[in-house]
């Protein structure tokens, strides 16, 4: 009887509570999409990590039909830069994802017909894009700078239905915009 108990105390000690596997696992994803996001968009302002900079996005945004194409690099640039750090650390996520959201939209808007794999296909966007919706969905977890944020300590699934309405209006409307 006394190693029954024993191994009782034992499992039930050992098991966390369930929100802790929730919470590491969305600090994780958010990390992920996070830092692949700030790459992207560093990579478009800056050069940085292989990317072609300010100069060579707007060449591209140009080819893609958009008008000013520098000022939409720039707004690209931005929005997955910061879009990416909020969601990194945690801060503001609905609007960090909807960041991340927006320029999925439009980065699927102008590859769809390229087939769904890559290396020109939309798989990698795709994944990015529906990441952005969980994160904005279900909030950063309890691992995040959100929880020290009055108003986003609990987080509401109306602040990411609101985000994700957001990002998809935004996209849509810079998808019309082109010529």
């Amino acid at each position: 009887m006394a190693f029954r108990s024993r191994t009782n105390a034992f499992f039930e000690s050992a098991h966390a509570p369930p929100w802790i596997g929730y919470s590491v696992g969305l600090m994780l994803l958010r990390m992920m999409v996070g830092i692949i996001m700030m790459v992207a968009g560093t990579g478009k302002l800056f050069g940085w990590f292989g990317g072609v900079g300010i100069n060579g996005t707007a060449k591209g945004f140009a080819l893609l039909g958009y008008p000013a194409p520098k000022s939409m690099a720039v707004i690209a640039g931005l929005s997955e830069g910061l879009g990416g750090a909020g969601l990194f650390v945690g801060l503001l996520t609905p609007l960090a994802a909807a960041a991340v959201l927006g320029t999925m939209v439009n980065a699927l808007g102008v590859t769809w017909d390229n087939g769904f794999l890559l290396p020109k296909g939309v798989e990698f966007t795709l994944l990015v894009a529906i990441s952005a919706t969980a994160l904005a969905l279900t909030g950063p977890g309890e691992y995040a700078l959100d929880r020290f944020v009055p108003g986003l300590r609990e987080h509401r699934v109306t602040y990411g239905v609101g985000a994700i309405a957001l990002a998809l209006v935004t996209g849509a409307v810079f998808l019309l915009i082109r010529h």
